[in-house]
């Protein structure tokens, strides 16, 4: 279709011109490499991993009001044991809508990026659908968080992803962000078929400064509830 340039297109020739474009759905992508925490007198810092490249997705999931289900997956061009796919409850079924992980060392290699980059990438229009379709800023408390970790053992095959979400729901409304930064195996230690995961868990109030008391009891019931829902036991 070729349009005047005398004056403004009609509605009809817009909707014309926009219903022979292909579907162009809007993502957001996260690269993460090198240090995400860097190293001082504050402790030794760590890089960025796959736990962090989740946790950005569910930062961008829960501003559409959309709550990310995170299973193992399988998608290039992540590493096929390091993928998470990032799925939505749509109408009694599930929509994959991203993956986040570690990307293929042949990935790396031919893109020049450091060993061990992680990345996610969202659908941001599925996400929308399944939102409930407003933008919130992200709040900002100014008092101070108070961080709890915790280890927890569990049988090999039980998904870190479940146990995250036991946490995360036990831990209610204090609960600001929590994180996977640690997997241990040693059967001599933990136990045949038996693995420790370690989570760093963040509360915070917006309206006062927690007590010890406050975050600590928060911390013990999320890790009631993900003994109740995986088997999980604190590792002593």
């Amino acid at each position: 279709m070729h349009l005047s340039v005398d004056r403004r297109p009609t509605d009809e020739e817009i909707a014309s011109l926009n219903g022979a474009l292909p579907e162009q759905p809007r993502h957001v992508a996260v690269v993460l490499a090198g240090a995400r925490e860097r190293a001082g007198w504050w402790g030794k810092g760590r890089p960025a991993d796959w736990a962090d490249a989740i946790e950005a997705g569910r930062v961008v999931a829960a501003e559409t009001g959309a709550d990310l289900i995170v299973r193992k997956g399988q998608y290039g061009p992540w590493h096929p044991g390091r993928c998470a796919e990032l799925v939505v409850a749509d109408g009694g079924t599930e929509r994959v809508v991203g993956h986040a992980g570690e990307l293929h060392p042949r990935v790396l290699k031919a893109l020049g990026l450091p060993e061990r980059t992680c990345a996610m990438e969202l659908d941001l229009d599925a996400l929308e659908a399944v939102g409930d379709g407003v933008v919130q800023a992200p709040s900002i408390s100014t008092f101070p968080v108070a961080t709890q970790d915790v280890a927890l053992v569990v049988d090999r095959p039980v998904p870190a992803a479940e146990v995250e979400a036991a946490l995360r729901e036990g831990a209610g409304e204090l609960l600001e962000s929590i994180r996977l930064f640690d997997v241990y195996e040693n059967a001599e230690q933990l136990g045949e078929g038996r693995k420790s995961l370690a989570y760093a868990l963040r509360f915070r109030a917006g309206d006062r400064t927690l007590t010890v008391d406050e975050a600590s009891a928060a911390r013990d019931a999320a890790v009631a509830l993900a003994g109740e829902r995986t088997g999980a036991v604190l590792r002593g």
